[in-house]
């Protein structure tokens, strides 16, 4: 094998290597972001949950099983998805007890 050929071998590796590397690395500082971003938001929900819950006049017993799915759900720490979700549970329970002061 001749040194040109094992130059343009090793060079057209690096070259897939940098094109990988410049198409995976959004894509994955992308999915990082927006990961940190639902469970921040998972957790604000469950926070304001527990204020409104705390707040509350008379228990209400379906926001109190969703407020615990939604920790449940943060607890186990899941993709973004499972966050979105206990978001979702959360801001249900929020809600029934803000309907019921």
């Amino acid at each position: 094998m001749s040194h040109t050929l094992l130059i343009w071998l090793v060079g057209g590796v690096l070259l897939v290597g940098a094109g990988l590397a410049t198409t995976l690395l959004p894509r994955w500082r992308a999915r990082g972001l927006e990961h940190r971003t639902a469970w921040s938001a998972a957790r604000a929900a469950i926070e304001s949950a527990a204020v409104s819950r705390d707040a509350a006049a008379a228990r209400v017993p379906a926001a109190e099983r969703l407020l615990a799915r939604a920790e449940s759900i943060a607890a186990a720490r899941g993709g973004a998805s499972a966050a979105r979700a206990a978001a979702e549970h959360a801001r249900e329970a929020d809600r029934l007890w803000r309907a019921h002061q």
